[in-house]
């Protein structure tokens, strides 16, 4: 057995490596194809062939922050701004709610026309409509009376990616203004609010380095989170890191793999960054252990303008309303899509 095969076997039964060890794992460019059938295994005892469905609602493209590699940063002009209407993001529901989703995600840049008022009213009217639904926000950084708030109003997971757990590759990645600190303790209040918290990193993210990773791995296992969203670093022609190259497949592959079998029960998606990385991204993300796929339920007229990255998927098969062919490509990697909430196991929502 190879060196890397036994530290696979190792982190597979003890859910940890050394340092040195996960340094080994994500140098060895030749240990996917049996990480994948570890990680596949092991999803397959928690999950079994389950892939969950999400209802993705993309409901504003404003950002009051410039993150250095994100399309709708503040100080992109170009891009085309939108704010979807509170009878807008309800419509996009009630057209999910008719498709059989049962969990939905609101999504959005920080963006200051959304008070917590507007928020909760949002929030407490899908409540109320679909009490058998999960409602996912992931709206940024708040302070903990807001996040208390949009919980006591109905939502009850949040996603907040801490893209970077290194503090010094934080500064690189974000302008002065936001702290990698910060970014944590949100993710901890969250935690201790109530929340199913997903947070997760980039891969390939510029400036990156393999201790960065392994400090990402580290963070992850002290916050212990119900969801793991990574995805690749994709560059956008209008930010200051449009020049640099995108992350690579095979590198979020091995990632995936690692977190599945340091994390069996946590909920990871199979991002659409990864979909748009390569045409079979998100089968190739499912077959390493992934298990969540968010389709777009955001209007047609909105889905190009909500561009983090250049060349985003948002009209075929990410589409909600063409789950059906997406379910079939699920089914294709030997998997099957369903449509509940799919809370991760051993949390379960009240």
């Amino acid at each position: 057995m190879r060196n890397s095969e036994k530290l696979i076997q190792k982190l597979r039964e003890s859910r940890n490596l050394t340092d040195t060890e996960f340094r080994l794992l994500l140098m060895d460019d030749t240990c996917n194809k049996i990480l994948a059938q570890h990680a596949d295994a092991v999803r397959r005892e928690q999950y079994g062939t389950a892939v969950y469905l999400r209802g993705l609602i993309e409901f504003t493209n404003y950002c009051k922050n410039d993150c250095f590699y994100c399309g709708i940063r503040h100080s992109n002009t170009n891009a085309v701004r939108y704010r979807l209407t509170k009878e807008e993001i309800l419509e996009c529901c009630e057209e999910g709610y008719a498709l059989g989703f049962r969990t939905f995600v609101l999504q959005g840049g920080e963006d200051p026309y959304f008070t917590d008022e507007r928020l909760c009213e949002i929030i407490s009217v899908i409540r109320v409509k679909y009490p058998d639904c999960a409602i996912t926000l992931s709206i940024g950084e708040k302070s903990r009376e807001s996040y208390q708030a949009y919980f006591d109003a109905g939502a009850n997971r949040y996603l907040l990616r801490h893209e970077t757990a290194d503090i010094a590759h934080y500064t690189k990645l974000h302008p002065s203004g936001m702290s990698c600190k910060k970014r944590k303790n949100c993710l901890f209040q969250l935690r201790e609010i109530g929340y199913q918290v997903g947070a997760g990193m980039m891969i390939g993210a510029p400036y990156q380095t393999l201790d960065h990773l392994i400090e990402d791995l580290r963070f992850l296992q002290e916050l212990n989170p119900q969801m793991i969203g990574i995805g690749p670093f994709l560059s956008h022609k209008d930010t200051p890191f449009r020049d640099f190259h995108n992350g690579e497949l095979e590198s979020v592959l091995k990632l995936l793999g690692i977190l599945r079998l340091m994390f069996p029960k946590v909920l990871l998606p199979a991002t659409t960054a990864l979909g748009t990385l390569h045409p079979e991204g998100r089968e190739l993300g499912l077959q390493m252990g992934a298990n969540v796929i968010m389709p777009n339920l955001s209007p047609m007229s909105v889905r190009r303008k909500y561009m983090l990255y250049d060349n985003k998927i948002c009209t075929g098969d990410e589409s909600a309303q063409q789950y059906r062919a997406l379910a079939r490509r699920v089914e294709s990697v030997g998997y099957h899509v369903e449509m509940g909430r799919g809370d991760a196991k051993g949390f379960e929502l009240s």
